[in-house]
Parts: C-alpha cells; structure tokens; sequence
C-alpha cells in the first residue's frame, strides 16, 4: 500500500470504537512497520495555559490541548506549520510538522512557527494494521489541508470535511448517532 502519511483519515460509519467514532486522523508517519497520526477533532477541556505552561510562547496559554489518541496519553506533542520547515522534528508534508519539544528554547520554537496545535497522546497502528483497516472500509482518505489541520472548529471537521467530498459522503455526514432510532 502507498503510504498515507500527510493524508486524513476520516472514520467511516463502521467505525464504532468510541476513541476513534466519527474522528478526523491526520497521518504524520506510514510504513511497513506502521503508521502514527493525531486526532484533530478532539479538543481537550484543558488548555495549554493550564496543562503545558512551559509550551505557552509555541502554543499560546489559551488554546486547547487536543486529545491526540489513545497511545502514550501522557506524551505532548506539537504540530506546527513551519515557516523554515527545516526546523521540524519530524516533518509531514510541505510546511507541517512537529515541533522537537524536548530539545530547545520555546521562545526560538515560537519563532519558527506560523501557527501550532498542542496534543495529549497519538493514534498508532502496528504493522499491517492500517492497512487492514483500509480494506475493512474503515477509513476514507482525504488530501490533508492546513486549514483542516489548524480548524477553529475541531468539533465540526469530520461532518465537514464529508460535505466537501459530496455524493455518498455527504449523505453519511447527515446520518444521526444512532440510525435505529430514525
């Protein structure tokens, strides 16, 4: 399989896994040993302010802290839209990728970046799992854009993001929690 990395993974409605229902995934890693995302559609009650007080000059104390995915909940990561994008930890696509919080003044982070987005935790895979996924129509892909990734409204992206594709997409955009009780 091609790898997804800079892709979306949209949950299908088949999806029933409460971590991952109705979720938008941005894939940051995808290889034959796996695959590493973040969930963009989760934001967290707390914010950076309160929860990462250190990553305030990157992140800014008022933004939310999103809930990344059920892996290494604890582990704060750091998306970012790179204005020198050689200054990524880890970089995704084009100008988007993650910011090396370990290592570094935050103050020269800040200025390496246009714009950010804090996580708790991460979305992984184990070999074959993704892919496996993919023939079970778990996932529909779509191109990342930096503005579904940096969304002002998270809660809103997945509903979205299957308007914008249109056709059956969009009709399963509309579909309640629960058809059964239509």
């Amino acid at each position: 399989m091609e790898s997804l990395r800079g892709n979306l993974l949209i949950a299908s409605p088949a999806v029933q896994d409460p971590r991952f229902r109705k979720t938008v995934v941005l894939v940051a890693e995808h290889t034959d040993d796996g695959a590493m995302g973040v969930v963009l559609n989760r934001p967290a009650e707390s914010t950076v302010g309160n929860a990462v007080p250190e990553l305030e000059p990157v992140a800014g104390a008022d933004e939310h802290v999103h809930i990344g995915g059920p892996v290494s909940e604890t582990a704060v990561t750091v998306l970012a839209e790179f204005d020198d994008p050689s200054a990524a930890a880890l970089l995704i696509e084009g100008d988007l990728g993650f910011v090396g919080t370990q290592a570094g003044d935050p103050q020269e982070m800040a200025e390496a970046v246009r714009r950010t987005r804090v996580f708790a935790g991460h979305a992984g895979w184990s070999a074959g799992q993704l892919e496996e996924e993919m023939e079970e129509e778990s996932w529909i892909v779509e191109p990342a854009s930096l503005e579904d990734v940096f969304t002002e409204e998270p809660g809103a992206l997945w509903e979205r993001i299957l308007r914008r594709k249109g056709g059956n997409y969009a009709v399963i955009a509309t579909l309640p929690d629960d058809p059964s009780l239509n």
